[in-house]
């Protein structure tokens, strides 16, 4: 419980923790960021890292200039790209094995489900869509590998997604995030973003719900 309470403090006070990390570890700050972002995509386990909201918080403090803007957009782009690259090519090689075997008890099979049906109403975009949604972000391009999605239809869709997530959210950051209202209410704008991010996973869940009875 505990340990899901101060989970909840880094999200709501995510600015101050990062501004933490920055005093601390000045330019390697990147290095963490990236980190950060790579396991958030890339490993099935941590759907629960922060996305969009440490983007937004990354781009308010490039605008302040204790982040690099133009390495903190390549790099992360980056990390992105090579988390959904690493994830796909996990669900490609291994997924399937560990399925069959059950031996995936730590990957919720609602999380699967949800992103299948993601699969199934916007097909490849769903590397894009998902880039927006927590959750589906991260098993996104491992259900692509399970269901063996041509890679290079697969590299594509990343490739434009990561990018597009990753420059969108930073300079959202960059240009709003230090308007005297939004710096003063920081943690209220963080879980804006979060339920925006969330709206449409809700959306398409209750509607598979209401097709189903």
């Amino acid at each position: 419980m505990e340990l899901i309470i101060h989970y909840i403090n880094i999200f709501l006070h995510l600015d101050l923790y990062l501004s933490s990390i920055i005093q601390q570890y000045g330019f390697w700050t990147h290095l963490i960021l990236f980190c950060i972002i790579f396991c958030e995509t890339g490993l099935v386990v941590t759907p629960f890292l922060p996305g969009d909201s440490l983007l937004f918080a990354t781009g308010t403090f490039a605008a302040r200039g204790t982040l690099e803007l133009p390495v903190v957009l390549a790099l992360l782009s980056v990390a992105a790209i090579a988390g959904d690259t690493i994830n796909y090519w996990f669900g490609f090689l291994v997924g399937p094995k560990m399925l069959e075997r059950k031996k995936i008890r730590w990957v919720k099979k609602e999380y699967l489900d949800r992103t299948h049906q993601f699969y199934e109403k916007y097909g490849g975009k769903t590397i894009i869509l998902a880039r927006f949604i927590p959750i589906i972000r991260t098993f996104a391009p491992f259900v692509a590998g399970i269901g063996t999605m041509a890679y290079s239809r697969f590299l594509l869709y990343n490739i434009m997604g990561g990018m597009f997530w990753v420059v969108a959210m930073t300079l959202l950051g960059f240009f709003f995030g230090n308007i005297p209202i939004v710096k003063k209410n920081f943690s209220f704008v963080i879980v804006v973003i979060i339920v925006i991010s969330v709206f449409p996973a809700v959306i398409e869940a209750f509607r598979q719900q209401r097709q189903t009875h």
